[in-house]
């Protein structure tokens, strides 16, 4: 029954992520398509303007400069998606790969960590990786786009590396998504927020706001639209080993932060076709970088692929699951007949040759049995 109410509770939280989530992209996406398209105005007030129409009624946007003369008795704020964004989602966090560590967040084979290590490793990535992005945005180098995205890129590169080092590869993905992901709250609740509440009490005192509120609040608005993609192609990629390699990881993320770059030039006019071959450029780097190796004719007999099946893998792939807190068979897969398993040869193949199973290596399948099933021919 534990297992079951878990199973429940996993459910929902990931349901409830991706409701907020959607709430929280959509406003995100929707406020840079607003910018790009507004409009010069006759009011010298106004930074433009944009006419839409949309479920049958017209609409009327303007931004100003700076602030109103006057605010209006009822301002809209666009906070709460991003916090329950990332409540959910390091509440899952903890569900899963937290209270689950030895099965989706240690490998021995990686590194052999105790529980309470690998969770204060995790923690702590968090934390690091937003104190030296916050570091790098406030230092001189924050005023040099080029400059903050070329050095921001490098210790992307270095955190997919070490976290692949450290982690499984499973656990490794969601880690690298969730320091981006904190980032992304982190800029709205202590710079966007904080400067918009700034804003509204020098109007408010017959003030005009401070320009570098508005900067501050930009600058971290567009990090977040491209740091958006990369985010959802780690929660999509948790499940794909394919994406499990550090190369593979920064591939995708360059891809998607480019395919957003092609979005918002598209917004501004045309985006040149470049901005877009380039992303498909590097989702074909990752493909390459974890293609399986071509083997030689050399074979494997079935009957040591089936005895591996069942030393290794049928305690939870079975019809009745024998292993402790498993009541039914992971995903539906099932490995306990001769049928089953060469119906699934392929997957079986590369689930093994990208370490995704045994989840944390609990069934101590050996290096040696790997390669056989790798040699195996379904």
């Amino acid at each position: 029954m534990e297992a079951y109410l878990l199973e429940w509770l996993n459910l929902l939280l990931r349901w409830a992520h991706v409701i907020v989530g959607i709430a929280w992209i959509g406003a995100s996406f929707y406020f840079i398509w607003l910018d790009n398209h507004l409009e010069p105005s006759g009011n010298p007030r106004l930074a433009g303007e944009l006419w839409a129409i949309h479920g049958g009624g017209f609409y009327r946007a303007e931004k100003y400069r700076a602030g109103p003369a006057e605010l209006p008795k009822t301002l809209h704020w666009f906070k709460w998606e991003a916090y329950w964004t990332w409540i959910t989602g390091f509440a899952l966090l903890v569900a899963l790969y937290y209270a689950n560590a030895e099965l989706y967040l240690i490998d021995p084979a990686v590194m052999p960590l105790g529980k309470p290590a690998a969770i204060a490793i995790g923690i702590g990535s968090l934390i690091v990786g937003l104190a030296v992005y916050e570091g790098l945005c406030r230092s001189p180098v924050g005023r040099n786009d080029a400059a903050l995205t070329a050095i921001f890129f490098i210790l992307l590169v270095l955190t997919a590396y070490g976290l692949t080092r450290i982690f499984s590869g499973r656990g490794a993905v969601m880690h690298y998504g969730a320091i981006l992901g904190t980032i992304m709250v982190a800029n709205v609740a202590h710079v966007i927020i904080p400067g918009q509440r700034r804003m509204v009490r020098a109007i408010t005192e017959g003030r005009e706001p401070d320009p570098r509120d508005g900067f501050m609040g930009k600058q971290r608005s567009v990090h977040n639209t491209y740091f958006t993609l990369p985010v959802v192609v780690t929660m999509i990629g948790s499940h794909y080993p394919m994406v499990w390699h550090w190369g593979a990881l920064v591939a995708l993320t360059v891809a998607g932060a480019l395919i957003r770059v092609g979005f918002v030039m598209r917004h501004k006019g045309r985006a040149p076709a470049w901005v877009w071959v380039a992303g498909l450029v590097f989702v074909g780097v990752a493909v390459a970088l974890v293609a399986p190796r071509r083997e030689t004719a050399a074979n494997t007999d079935f009957s040591q692929v089936k005895q591996i099946m069942d030393t290794r893998c049928v305690a939870c792939h079975a019809d009745k699951p024998r292993f402790q807190g498993i009541e039914e068979a992971p995903k539906g897969v099932k490995l306990d007949t001769d049928e089953r398993i060469r119906a699934q040869g392929a997957k079986i193949r590369e689930t093994v040759r990208t370490r995704a199973m045994p989840p944390g290596n609990l069934t101590q399948l050996t290096d040696e049995e790997r390669a056989l099933i790798e040699r195996w021919n379904p």
